[in-house]
């Protein structure tokens, strides 16, 4: 895909504050990740993130993300926090992540693939998820918690997929401009590399990564 006239979509997830909600909103992220996954540090519970919810301003999507979550958890965040996305992380079935009425993205753990797990790989998501708005590549293995910092190959990033994807996994201010000249994602979803502890952003961090996917969005082919 060419870059001419594209831009990178960005994502902040695991946000906890209000003022990071805010901020990110100012610099105009696309879509903030609040987290309902068990044993995340980073985990809300509804009534949290509907006040999170209410310092986002318009145009911005809210994104709940789940892994495993019971479908009565599932509705109860639908219900409180009004998320336009919803975003899975662990078993779910394509039927499952559809029957809430809302579209979602599928998250896809990258590490410790061997050769044949990667062969084929686009034909089987699609056959697999045949409702996914979009699939988010993560740099964690399988059966382990995203937001984890670490980063995957691109290189096993599948082609021929029909869908949008998203990048994540070890994204930081000082490698998100090489990440999307690389890759040339949909979007890109960052947690602990704009982070001073789990859920706590940084200011600055935010303000840098912002910065460098633009340019790399401005970045001549």
């Amino acid at each position: 895909m060419s870059k001419t006239l594209f831009r990178t979509r960005i994502k902040f997830c695991g946000m906890t504050r209000a003022g990071d909600v805010r901020l990110a909103s100012e610099l105009g992220v696309d879509a903030v990740g609040f987290v309902f996954a068990d044993g995340s540090p980073r985990r809300l519970q509804p009534e949290e993130a509907r006040v999170l919810r209410n310092a986002m301003e318009p145009l911005v999507d809210a994104v709940a993300l789940f892994k495993d979550n019971q479908v009565e958890e599932v509705r109860a965040v639908v219900k409180q926090v009004r998320p336009s996305l919803l975003q899975f992380h662990g078993s779910e079935d394509d039927a499952f992540c559809r029957g809430f009425g809302i579209p979602y993205i599928k998250g896809i753990p990258m590490r410790g693939l061997d050769p044949e797990q990667r062969a084929g790989q686009a034909m089987q998501l699609q056959m697999r998820y045949p409702g996914a708005a979009a699939f988010l590549f993560d740099g964690h293995a399988q059966g382990q918690q995203g937001g984890t910092g670490q980063i995957f190959d691109w290189s096993t990033i599948p082609t021929g997929l029909g869908k949008p994807f998203v990048l994540a996994g070890g994204l930081r201010p000082d490698n998100v401009f090489d990440a999307v000249m690389a890759t040339l994602p949909w979007g890109v979803d960052v947690a602990s590399g704009i982070e001073t502890a789990p859920g706590i952003k940084d200011g600055d961090k935010m303000h840098r990564f912002v910065e460098e996917v633009r340019r790399a969005d401005c970045h001549p082919d």
